[in-house]
């Protein structure tokens, strides 16, 4: 008999899970490392328990067998989908498994399940739309460095082009500039061993120095408004008729919303729910099938 839902968000910093009885009432919240499925099937379990027991230990429950729960998932990595196939063979004992990308349990949540569209936007980029009549799609989401336009990475890899021109001569300097260069090393010498070993989470750190002078910088001003372009491009590839609703989700979906043009943010309306709520919905949706 299944007591307990779990809605899982899980991605490649981090894992957060919600935690609700049978009939849906939330009960609390937990978190833990990435799950990912990059990070690897058996790691990807291990951060879900790990969540799991602190949702269950913060609502003053002992955690009780795995065959009293049924989880949903949403998580990075499910577009592989051998990785996909191997992880819900991994479940250690739960009674049921829903397991979906993050885009689409962000979508969930963020609509309460009902047709909408969402972009997310944090360390990259993806927008995901779900139709009036179940269908859905997902537009962005290629990854770095390739794709994520708009996102962290994408805005970071912006600031380090524009520094390289400024060391060289090619650009002005200005106090921005000057911020990005010492955050990356300091020193040419020092950015090019900066530079060898950059993560896209290092690249995506620097956007908050972009962001910090969007109103005083105008380099910094023209990144953040070609991201807003960016967005608006991903929202029109969504829904051309511009019929459904759009939710920014992920950290940089509020700081980017002054950077959109007009015509778009008449569509923005604020998330229900985030990708947690998501996959409980994932999971209440399959129960019910």
């Amino acid at each position: 008999m299944i007591d307990y839902l779990i809605g899982v968000d899980g991605g490649g910093s981090g894992t957060r899970v919600r935690l609700a009885r049978r009939d849906g009432s939330l009960l609390a919240e937990g978190s833990a490392g990435p799950s990912g499925l990059l990070h690897g099937i058996q790691n990807a379990w291990a951060a879900v328990e790990t969540a799991a027991a602190q949702a269950f230990a913060a609502a003053g429950l002992d955690k009780p067998g795995r065959e009293s729960i049924a989880i949903g998932l949403g998580l990075a990595g499910v577009h592989n989908r051998q990785w996909a196939a191997n992880f819900v063979s991994a479940n250690p004992g739960y009674a049921a498994v829903a397991l979906e990308t993050d885009a689409y349990t962000t979508v969930l949540g963020a609509h309460a399940g009902q047709p909408g569209a969402i972009i997310a936007l944090g360390t990259g980029s993806v927008g995901e739309i779900l139709h009036a009549d179940g269908s859905r799609h997902e537009v962005g989401g290629w990854g770095f460095p390739a794709g994520d336009e708009a996102g962290g990475a994408w805005i970071g890899m912006k600031a380090v082009n524009h520094i390289q021109q400024v060391i060289d001569g090619r650009a002005q300097g200005s106090p921005f500039a000057d911020a990005v260069i010492e955050a990356c090393g300091g020193s040419r010498d020092r950015i090019q061993v900066w530079l060898a070993s950059a993560s896209q989470t290092n690249y995506a750190q620097l956007a908050r120095l972009v962001l910090q002078h969007g109103d005083s910088n105008a380099t910094a001003h023209a990144i953040l408004t070609e991201a807003g372009h960016q967005v608006a491009l991903i929202a029109k590839a969504l829904d051309p008729a511009g019929t459904l609703p759009i939710a920014l989700c992920g950290g940089l979906g509020e700081p980017l919303r002054r950077y959109l043009p007009q015509e778009l943010l008449q569509r923005i309306v604020a998330p229900q729910g985030d990708s947690a709520a998501g996959g409980l919905k994932l999971i209440q949706q399959l129960l019910k099938e």
